[in-house]
Protein backbone atom coordinates (compact mmCIF):
# COMPACT_ATOMS: atom_id res chain seq x y z
CA UNK A 1 0.00 0.00 0.00
CA UNK A 2 2.72 2.36 1.04
CA UNK A 3 4.63 2.01 -2.09
CA UNK A 4 1.11 2.53 -4.44
CA UNK A 5 0.71 5.56 -2.63
CA UNK A 6 4.18 6.75 -3.48
CA UNK A 7 4.21 5.59 -6.80
CA UNK A 8 0.98 7.67 -7.51
CA UNK A 9 1.15 10.58 -5.44
CA UNK A 10 0.65 13.17 -8.59
CA UNK A 11 -2.93 11.11 -9.65
CA UNK A 12 -3.68 11.06 -5.66
CA UNK A 13 -3.13 14.80 -5.49
CA UNK A 14 -5.03 15.60 -8.69
CA UNK A 15 -7.99 13.30 -8.16
CA UNK A 16 -8.53 14.52 -4.42
CA UNK A 17 -7.95 18.49 -5.81
CA UNK A 18 -10.53 17.69 -8.17
CA UNK A 19 -13.00 15.84 -6.22
CA UNK A 20 -12.54 18.73 -2.93
CA UNK A 21 -12.94 21.53 -5.53
CA UNK A 22 -16.23 19.92 -7.09
CA UNK A 23 -17.97 19.12 -3.82
CA UNK A 24 -17.43 22.12 -1.87
CA UNK A 25 -18.48 24.30 -5.20
CA UNK A 26 -22.06 22.63 -5.55
CA UNK A 27 -22.84 22.91 -1.38
CA UNK A 28 -21.63 27.11 -1.65
CA UNK A 29 -24.00 26.78 -4.51
CA UNK A 30 -26.67 25.03 -2.44
CA UNK A 31 -26.55 26.41 1.01
CA UNK A 32 -24.19 29.31 1.41
CA UNK A 33 -23.14 30.84 4.77
CA UNK A 34 -22.79 34.27 3.82
CA UNK A 35 -23.74 36.43 0.83
CA UNK A 36 -20.90 37.49 -1.38
CA UNK A 37 -19.71 40.83 -1.86
CA UNK A 38 -18.02 40.22 -5.37
CA UNK A 39 -18.92 38.00 -8.63
CA UNK A 40 -17.00 34.70 -8.51
CA UNK A 41 -15.77 34.27 -12.00
CA UNK A 42 -12.98 37.81 -11.45
CA UNK A 43 -12.46 36.23 -8.28
CA UNK A 44 -11.87 32.54 -9.33
CA UNK A 45 -9.89 33.83 -12.10
CA UNK A 46 -7.34 35.32 -9.53
CA UNK A 47 -7.40 32.67 -7.47
CA UNK A 48 -7.13 29.67 -9.63
CA UNK A 49 -4.50 31.28 -11.40
CA UNK A 50 -1.99 31.61 -8.53
CA UNK A 51 -2.61 27.80 -8.38
CA UNK A 52 -1.16 27.67 -12.18
CA UNK A 53 1.81 29.90 -11.27
CA UNK A 54 2.59 28.29 -8.02
CA UNK A 55 2.79 24.80 -9.61
CA UNK A 56 4.84 25.97 -11.90
CA UNK A 57 7.17 28.03 -9.95
CA UNK A 58 7.57 24.71 -7.45
CA UNK A 59 8.58 22.39 -10.72
CA UNK A 60 10.88 24.63 -11.89
CA UNK A 61 12.36 25.31 -8.17
CA UNK A 62 12.78 21.93 -6.81
CA UNK A 63 14.27 18.76 -7.92
CA UNK A 64 12.14 16.41 -5.78
CA UNK A 65 9.35 17.82 -3.25
CA UNK A 66 8.60 16.63 0.61
CA UNK A 67 8.09 13.09 -0.81
CA UNK A 68 11.03 12.23 -2.25
CA UNK A 69 13.04 13.59 0.80
CA UNK A 70 11.25 11.17 2.40
CA UNK A 71 12.06 8.31 0.57
CA UNK A 72 15.97 9.44 0.84
CA UNK A 73 15.90 9.82 4.49
CA UNK A 74 14.28 6.20 4.93
CA UNK A 75 17.82 4.88 2.14
CA UNK A 76 20.45 6.89 4.10
CA UNK A 77 18.50 6.54 7.82
CA UNK A 78 17.95 9.99 8.48
CA UNK A 79 14.99 11.63 10.71
CA UNK A 80 13.84 10.17 13.64
CA UNK A 81 11.22 7.43 13.14
CA UNK A 82 14.28 5.82 10.60
CA UNK A 83 16.51 5.46 14.30
CA UNK A 84 13.58 4.56 16.66
CA UNK A 85 11.74 1.01 16.77
CA UNK A 86 7.73 1.92 16.44
CA UNK A 87 4.86 0.18 14.78
CA UNK A 88 4.51 1.20 11.43
CA UNK A 89 0.94 2.64 11.79
CA UNK A 90 2.34 4.57 14.99
CA UNK A 91 5.02 6.01 13.27
CA UNK A 92 2.36 7.10 10.53
CA UNK A 93 -0.37 8.60 12.46
CA UNK A 94 2.39 10.10 14.28
CA UNK A 95 4.15 11.72 11.34
CA UNK A 96 1.09 13.09 9.93
CA UNK A 97 0.45 15.04 13.29
CA UNK A 98 3.86 16.33 13.90
CA UNK A 99 3.40 17.71 10.40
CA UNK A 100 0.40 19.38 10.72
CA UNK A 101 1.86 20.91 13.70
CA UNK A 102 5.03 22.23 11.39
CA UNK A 103 2.32 23.84 9.31
CA UNK A 104 0.58 25.43 12.60
CA UNK A 105 3.73 26.73 13.34
CA UNK A 106 4.84 28.23 10.06
CA UNK A 107 1.33 29.75 9.91
CA UNK A 108 2.31 31.59 12.64
CA UNK A 109 5.43 32.46 11.93
CA UNK A 110 4.33 33.73 8.78
CA UNK A 111 1.84 36.27 10.63
CA UNK A 112 4.58 37.41 13.27
CA UNK A 113 7.76 38.60 10.94
CA UNK A 114 6.71 41.68 8.93
CA UNK A 115 8.51 40.44 6.30
CA UNK A 116 6.90 36.90 5.79
CA UNK A 117 3.51 39.02 6.38
CA UNK A 118 4.00 40.45 3.03
CA UNK A 119 3.85 37.24 1.47
CA UNK A 120 0.97 35.91 3.56
CA UNK A 121 -1.21 38.91 3.25
CA UNK A 122 -1.93 38.11 -0.24
CA UNK A 123 -3.68 35.44 1.11
CA UNK A 124 -6.22 37.57 3.31
CA UNK A 125 -6.61 40.26 0.80
CA UNK A 126 -9.78 38.16 -0.36
CA UNK A 127 -12.93 39.91 0.08
CA UNK A 128 -14.98 36.99 0.39
CA UNK A 129 -14.20 33.66 1.41
CA UNK A 130 -15.08 30.15 -0.74
CA UNK A 131 -13.11 27.19 -2.02
CA UNK A 132 -10.81 28.90 -3.69
CA UNK A 133 -9.89 31.07 -0.70
CA UNK A 134 -7.63 27.43 0.08
CA UNK A 135 -5.49 27.71 -2.60
CA UNK A 136 -4.63 31.55 -3.32
CA UNK A 137 -1.41 31.81 -1.60
CA UNK A 138 1.72 33.49 -2.78
CA UNK A 139 4.44 31.63 -5.08
CA UNK A 140 6.65 32.52 -3.07
CA UNK A 141 5.27 31.97 0.01
CA UNK A 142 4.55 28.23 -1.56
CA UNK A 143 8.04 27.63 -2.13
CA UNK A 144 8.84 29.07 1.71
CA UNK A 145 6.52 26.71 2.49
CA UNK A 146 7.74 23.31 0.77
CA UNK A 147 11.59 24.27 1.66
CA UNK A 148 9.69 24.04 5.36
CA UNK A 149 8.12 20.92 5.16
CA UNK A 150 11.57 19.02 3.04
CA UNK A 151 13.69 19.94 6.31
CA UNK A 152 10.47 18.91 8.43
CA UNK A 153 10.65 15.20 6.81
CA UNK A 154 14.07 15.21 6.61
CA UNK A 155 14.34 15.79 10.25
CA UNK A 156 11.21 13.01 11.38
CA UNK A 157 11.75 10.89 8.64
CA UNK A 158 8.45 9.92 8.06
CA UNK A 159 7.33 7.32 5.85
CA UNK A 160 6.61 8.35 2.46
CA UNK A 161 2.97 7.36 2.13
CA UNK A 162 2.42 9.48 5.14
CA UNK A 163 3.86 12.85 3.51
CA UNK A 164 1.59 12.00 0.73
CA UNK A 165 -1.86 11.45 2.16
CA UNK A 166 -0.53 14.08 4.76
CA UNK A 167 -0.25 16.58 1.77
CA UNK A 168 -3.42 15.69 0.11
CA UNK A 169 -5.50 16.31 3.22
CA UNK A 170 -3.78 19.74 3.82
CA UNK A 171 -4.91 20.79 0.31
CA UNK A 172 -8.36 18.81 0.44
CA UNK A 173 -9.09 20.83 4.61
CA UNK A 174 -7.71 23.83 3.34
CA UNK A 175 -10.22 23.95 0.85
CA UNK A 176 -13.06 23.06 2.77
CA UNK A 177 -12.40 24.91 5.90
CA UNK A 178 -12.45 28.23 3.10
CA UNK A 179 -15.81 27.29 1.52
CA UNK A 180 -18.68 29.36 2.01
CA UNK A 181 -21.00 26.85 2.64
CA UNK A 182 -23.29 26.06 6.39
CA UNK A 183 -23.05 23.66 8.55
CA UNK A 184 -25.90 23.33 10.98
CA UNK A 185 -24.23 24.64 14.50
CA UNK A 186 -24.60 21.20 16.27
CA UNK A 187 -22.56 19.50 13.50
CA UNK A 188 -20.08 22.29 12.94
CA UNK A 189 -19.86 22.36 17.16
CA UNK A 190 -18.81 18.45 16.84
CA UNK A 191 -16.94 18.23 13.98
CA UNK A 192 -14.28 20.98 15.16
CA UNK A 193 -13.59 18.66 18.24
CA UNK A 194 -11.52 16.60 14.99
CA UNK A 195 -11.23 19.02 12.38
CA UNK A 196 -10.91 23.06 11.23
CA UNK A 197 -14.24 23.84 9.98
CA UNK A 198 -15.52 26.80 7.56
CA UNK A 199 -17.21 28.66 10.84
CA UNK A 200 -13.62 28.24 12.62
CA UNK A 201 -11.41 29.56 9.80
CA UNK A 202 -13.86 32.10 8.98
CA UNK A 203 -12.67 34.16 12.08
CA UNK A 204 -9.10 33.50 11.22
CA UNK A 205 -10.25 36.24 8.12
CA UNK A 206 -12.13 38.99 10.26
CA UNK A 207 -10.35 42.47 9.54
CA UNK A 208 -9.86 42.87 12.71
CA UNK A 209 -6.22 42.13 13.88
CA UNK A 210 -6.99 40.24 17.26
CA UNK A 211 -9.42 37.88 15.35
CA UNK A 212 -6.92 37.41 12.03
CA UNK A 213 -4.49 36.46 14.36
CA UNK A 214 -6.04 33.46 15.58
CA UNK A 215 -7.51 29.72 14.58
CA UNK A 216 -3.97 29.36 12.73
CA UNK A 217 -4.73 25.59 12.32
CA UNK A 218 -5.75 24.09 9.01
CA UNK A 219 -6.21 20.03 9.30
CA UNK A 220 -6.34 19.83 13.17
CA UNK A 221 -8.24 22.08 15.63
CA UNK A 222 -5.90 21.23 18.51
CA UNK A 223 -3.21 23.38 18.16
CA UNK A 224 -4.87 26.35 18.64
CA UNK A 225 -6.67 24.89 21.63
CA UNK A 226 -3.14 24.00 23.24
CA UNK A 227 -1.39 27.22 22.19
CA UNK A 228 -3.80 29.55 23.35
CA UNK A 229 -5.16 30.87 19.20
CA UNK A 230 -8.56 29.62 19.48
CA UNK A 231 -11.35 31.88 18.86
CA UNK A 232 -14.43 30.17 18.77
CA UNK A 233 -16.80 33.10 17.28
CA UNK A 234 -16.28 35.92 15.54
CA UNK A 235 -17.61 39.25 17.91
CA UNK A 236 -19.97 40.30 14.91
CA UNK A 237 -20.86 37.35 13.66
CA UNK A 238 -21.07 34.87 10.76
CA UNK A 239 -22.75 36.94 8.71
CA UNK A 240 -22.18 40.28 9.87
CA UNK A 241 -18.39 39.87 9.81
CA UNK A 242 -16.32 41.71 7.10
CA UNK A 243 -13.76 39.90 5.28
CA UNK A 244 -10.52 40.78 4.39
CA UNK A 245 -7.68 43.48 5.32
CA UNK A 246 -8.91 47.05 5.85
CA UNK A 247 -5.99 48.53 3.85
CA UNK A 248 -7.49 46.66 0.78
CA UNK A 249 -10.83 47.21 0.21
CA UNK A 250 -11.32 47.21 -3.73
CA UNK A 251 -11.64 43.96 -5.34
CA UNK A 252 -10.97 45.16 -8.58
CA UNK A 253 -7.54 46.06 -7.76
CA UNK A 254 -7.03 42.09 -6.60
CA UNK A 255 -6.47 40.90 -9.97
CA UNK A 256 -3.71 38.30 -10.58
CA UNK A 257 -0.89 40.43 -11.46
CA UNK A 258 -1.75 43.13 -8.75
CA UNK A 259 -1.76 40.02 -6.34
CA UNK A 260 1.94 38.75 -7.62
CA UNK A 261 3.30 42.19 -7.00
CA UNK A 262 1.52 42.77 -3.54
CA UNK A 263 4.45 41.62 -1.45
CA UNK A 264 6.62 43.91 -3.01
CA UNK A 265 4.51 47.56 -2.62
CA UNK A 266 2.32 46.44 0.24
CA UNK A 267 1.50 48.41 3.67
CA UNK A 268 1.08 46.09 6.44
CA UNK A 269 -1.41 47.79 8.74
CA UNK A 270 -1.35 46.63 12.32
CA UNK A 271 -1.89 42.96 11.11
CA UNK A 272 1.84 40.95 12.06
CA UNK A 273 1.46 39.98 15.41
CA UNK A 274 4.17 42.12 16.82
CA UNK A 275 2.74 45.31 15.78
CA UNK A 276 -1.25 44.77 16.25
CA UNK A 277 -3.46 47.24 17.41
CA UNK A 278 -6.73 45.24 18.82
CA UNK A 279 -9.53 48.00 18.75
CA UNK A 280 -11.72 48.19 15.58
CA UNK A 281 -10.86 50.24 12.67
CA UNK A 282 -13.35 52.24 13.89
CA UNK A 283 -11.82 53.43 17.12
CA UNK A 284 -8.45 53.29 15.27
CA UNK A 285 -9.29 56.26 13.22
CA UNK A 286 -11.21 57.79 15.84
CA UNK A 287 -8.30 58.20 17.84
Amino acid sequence: MEAFIAANETTLRLVAFGGVLVVMAVLEAAMPRRQRSQGRVRRWISNLGVVVVSAVLVRLVFALLATGVAVIAEERGWGLFNNVDLPYWLVFLASILLLDLVIYLQHVLFHAIPTLWRLHMMHHTDLDLDVTSGLRFHPIEIVLSMVIKMAAVAALGPPAAAVVVFEVLLNATAMFNHANFRLPLGVDRILRLIVVTPDMHRVHHSIYPNETNSNYGFNFPWWDRLFGTYRPQPMEGHEGMTIGLEEYRDGSALALHRLLVLPFIARLGPYPINRRDTRPPSEREAA
